[in-house]
């Protein structure tokens, strides 16, 4: 008798350190960088599926029995989850109920349209690209940033951005808002006013400067060349306006043709700014046109020697000679290309 109790003792216990083991034990295997997504409309079964289906749990039975009396089932959160290597059941549980998610880090750096913008929110959290375009094309919300469909972008100052990956649109924009206020602080502010311009006007110009040149000590004179520009009631005559206008980013050259364009961002048809940002311009190149110099530049071409850098002038004369220079140069380099593309095809 004493021999049997032992016996069903022993096997008690080897089942009790089996049932321990399928909780508590380290089995859940995951290679790194493994998330597991619950969406919004997941029901407990699609979680308990998915988490076969993808092979985080070999077998869902010991899961399901500590849900269901940690009610689970009825306290789901959706998110994006880390899963651990070597993790047991009980705490991949008590992570998903408790809700604690891996934040996803928005990286965004140059976005020339509300569509880019919106694609690139899609990719890394749950929301689609459709609901974001229409947030993002709605005046009616917009308004309650001080934002329209044309300076909605203004909103962005480039940076990497942490958030949850079922965070709403609204969340992600008020997010990006509350970076720019932060960023746009008194000395800021001031430097705008000096110059006598808004915050979103010269928004605008330092995208158009971003998409001048990556020469960080041109950026100011280019800067100022718009700037005197602008307040002189000039047409800005701007090449990345037109190549935004027309949404032909591979453009290489600005021909007359092109000049006419029918836009309302393009400153070669109309004076004054164009009504948006045509990208979002770095942190850097805002701060270069707050810096830029009081200067009597009104005109920059790029120099011959194609070092990415420009020549500025004060006059059209003056602004005449270096410009022919850049156009000799360039048709020689054309001329020359020419004739090397012609012998490799012989």
């Amino acid at each position: 008798m004493k021999k049997t109790f032992g016996i069903l003792l022993f096997i008690v216990l080897i089942l009790l350190g089996y049932v321990c083991w399928q909780i508590f034990g380290p089995t859940i295997s995951a290679p790194t960088n493994t998330f597991f997504y619950i969406r919004q409309n997941d029901t407990y079964y699609d979680i308990l599926n998915n988490l076969k289906k993808e092979n985080i749990l070999a077998r869902n039975y010991f899961f399901n029995k500590i849900a269901q009396r940690a009610k689970y089932p009825q306290n789901i959160k959706g998110g994006k989850y880390k899963i651990e290597d070597n993790s047991s059941v009980y705490s991949l549980l008590k992570m998903l109920k408790s809700g604690k998610q891996s934040p996803v880090k928005l990286v965004i750096n140059k976005i020339r349209l509300k569509e880019d913008l919106a694609s690139k929110i899609s990719k890394n959290f749950e929301i689609d690209s459709i609901t974001t375009i229409n947030f993002l094309k709605n005046n009616d919300t917009l308004a309650k940033y001080n934002l329209d469909t044309n300076t909605v972008l203004s909103a962005i100052i480039p940076n990497t951005y942490e958030l949850l990956w079922n965070s709403s649109i609204k969340k992600i924009f008020s997010k990006l808002q509350a970076e720019q206020e932060i960023f746009w602080n008194e000395k800021r502010k001031s430097k705008a006013n000096k110059k006598n311009i808004t915050q979103i006007q010269l928004y605008i110009i330092a995208s158009i400067v971003e998409e001048e040149t990556n020469k960080e000590t041109d950026k100011p004179l280019i800067a100022s060349v718009y700037i005197n520009r602008l307040l002189r009631g000039d047409k800005l005559q701007a090449d990345p306006t037109v190549k935004f206008a027309m949404k032909d980013f591979g453009l290489k050259r600005i021909l007359y043709k092109h000049l006419t364009y029918p836009s309302a961002y393009n400153t070669y048809y109309v004076a004054g700014l164009p009504p948006g940002p045509i990208c979002t311009p770095s942190s850097k190149t805002i701060d270069a046109v707050l810096d830029a110099p009081k200067t009597n530049y009104l005109f920059f071409v790029a120099k011959p020697e194609f070092n990415g850098y420009s020549n500025f002038a004060e006059t059209y004369e003056q602004h005449q000679i270096f410009a022919k220079q850049y156009q000799q140069a360039l048709n020689l380099y054309l001329q020359k290309k020419e004739k090397s593309t012609d012998t490799s095809e012989r």
